[in-house]
C-alpha cells in the first residue's frame, strides 16, 4: 500500500467499497491474522484485520457506545463486566466510563494487535488500558468462558463474525451462548456485534439472532449506521431475566452513572437503536437457522 492507493473492502461478494490511502502505519501479520494500520481520506485511522475494516477513527464511538451501553445500563450495577475481543480498547473504555464497574477482565486472543493497538490508536483506548480495574489476558474466549468460575454482571461479545476458515466461527453458536449464559450474575445482560444489518447483507444478523433466542429468554436485536462498514451494523441484547431499559429513563441513567460526556449515545438515539423497520422485524421472525459448533454460518472469506 502506498499514499497513491486505494482500500477495496469488500462487503459482499458482489460489492466494495473505496477508501483512499493517506498514509500507512503498519502492515504485517501475526500467528492468527493480517493485520494493518492506516490512515484513510474521510475516515482517519483505521484498524484492518484479514482485509476487512474493524473500525475508523470516524464512526468507532457509534459502535462502541452503541455496543457497551445497552446492556450496561440495563444492568441494576454492573460492578464486574467481561469483555470478549475489543482489541482496540475502545470498549473497555466505554466500559470504564460507568462509576459503578470495579473490576473488567478483557479476553482477547490476540496479544500482537493489542500491543499494536495500545500504540497506533491512543485515541481509541485513550489510556483504557493503564486502568487498575482492568485485567487483561490473551486467550481463546471460548477457552477462558469455559474454564472461569467467575460470573459477571455484563458480558460485552465484542468479537468477529464466523468468517469462513476463521479462528472466532465456534463463538456464534449455540453451545457458546450456552457457556456465556451459564456466567452471569443474577441481573446479568449481555450484548454482541451480530454483524451486517443492511438488507440484502443481514443473513448472518438475521440467524445470530435466532441462535440466541434457543439459549436466552430475553433477546432484543438493534442496529446502528456505521458509515466505515457500508451501512448499519447489527447488535444484540440478550439476558436470562432482565429487560433493556425504557427510553424514557436514558437520558437519567447516563447523567447519574457515566462520568464523562457521550458523542452518539442519548435517549432519542436508544430509540433509534430498537427500531428496526418491518421487513427487519419480519426476516428475524422467519430466520429458522440455529447456528452449532458442527453446523456453523460462515460467510465467504474476503478475497
Amino acid at each position: 500500500m502506498n499514499k497513491n492507493q486505494w482500500f477495496s473492502d469488500q462487503i459482499t461478494p458482489g460489492m466494495i467499497q473505496q477508501y483512499r490511502i493517506d498514509k500507512v502505519l503498519y502492515t504485517g501479520k501475526t500467528e492468527y491474522q493480517a493485520v494493518q494500520f492506516v490512515e484513510m481520506s474521510g475516515l482517519g485511522r483505521c484498524l484492518i484485520l484479514d482485509g476487512k475494516i474493524q473500525s475508523s477513527e470516524l464512526d468507532e464511538f457509534i459502535y462502541h457506545e452503541s455496543l457497551v451501553h445497552v446492556p450496561m445500563l440495563a444492568n441494576a450495577d454492573p460492578k464486574k463486566v467481561l469483555i470478549a475481543g475489543g482489541g482496540e480498547g475502545a470498549t473497555t473504555r466505554e466500559v470504564l466510563a460507568h462509576k459503578s464497574v470495579k473490576k473488567v477482565v478483557m479476553v482477547d486472543l490476540d496479544g500482537e494487535v493489542v500491543k499494536m493497538c495500545r500504540k497506533l490508536l491512543p485515541s481509541y483506548h485513550q489510556g483504557s488500558f493503564d486502568d487498575k480495574r482492568l485485567e487483561l489476558i490473551h486467550d481463546d474466549a471460548w477457552k477462558y468462558i469455559e474454564n472461569t468460575r467467575e460470573k459477571f454482571d455484563v458480558i460485552v461479545l465484542d468479537l468477529p463474525e464466523p468468517i469462513d476458515a476463521g479462528p472466532a466461527y465456534k463463538l456464534s453458536t449455540v453451545e457458546f451462548y450456552e457457556m456465556v449464559k451459564s456466567r452471569l450474575a443474577k441481573g446479568g445482560t449481555v450484548s454482541l456485534q451480530s454483524g451486517a444489518s443492511a438488507w440484502g447483507n443481514h443473513l448472518c444478523f438475521t440467524a445470530m439472532i435466532n441462535t440466541l433466542k434457543q439459549v436466552f429468554p430475553i433477546v432484543r436485536p438493534y442496529d446502528a449506521f456505521i458509515p466505515s462498514y457500508g451501512g448499519t451494523w447489527g447488535f444484540a441484547f440478550a439476558s436470562i431475566d432482565v429487560k433493556p431499559v425504557a427510553a424514557s429513563k436514558i437520558d437519567g441513567l447516563i447523567k447519574s452513572r457515566i462520568s464523562r460526556p457521550l458523542r452518539s449515545f442519548d435517549g432519542v438515539s436508544y430509540q433509534r437503536l430498537f427500531a428496526l423497520p418491518k421487513h427487519m422485524r419480519k426476516a428475524i421472525s422467519d430466520e429458522k437457522t440455529v447456528i452449532t459448533v458442527a453446523k456453523p454460518y460462515l460467510i465467504y472469506k474476503p478475497e
